[in-house]
């Protein structure tokens, strides 16, 4: 049986824990600590790119603005993948830092959508547990 302090690190899939429903609720959002790749039309769900500049601008002319304004980490020119920036803290720059809630939830990109039936290890997530009295 495992103790109640997890030590989670979302490098080691090791130490993630198997998803069940409910389990975000008292979560600390381990996995808005892990890069959210995204495409083009993500960005316009986020409202970080305009719909008319998505259809007739480059790709890679959007992932140059973006990531001068810094937004974006990377930009993968053979997949056009956008990797969107995170805080020096490592938390997803959409993740509000006190209630570890996403704001931008109703928007939130496919990647995020889909975790963890996608990912690194399917069907696991690196679950951590908030601290009583938070």
């Amino acid at each position: 049986m495992k103790s109640s302090i997890l030590l989670v690190d979302v490098d080691r899939l090791d130490t993630w824990t198997r998803y069940r429903s409910g389990l975000c609720d008292n979560c600390v959002a381990n996995c808005c600590t892990m890069p959210v790749e995204v495409k083009l039309a993500d960005l316009v769900g986020l409202g970080l790119v305009d719909p008319f500049e998505a259809e007739h601008e480059a790709a890679k002319q959007i992932a140059r603005r973006l990531t001068k304004a810094g937004l974006l980490d990377h930009f993968n020119f053979k997949h056009e993948i956008f990797t969107l920036a995170r805080r020096a803290s490592g938390d997803c720059s959409f993740l509000d830092a006190v209630t570890r809630r996403c704001t931008v939830y109703e928007r939130r990109p496919g990647t995020c959508r889909k975790h963890p039936q996608v990912g690194p290890r399917p069907g696991y997530c690196p679950y951590g547990p908030k601290a009583r009295g938070r």
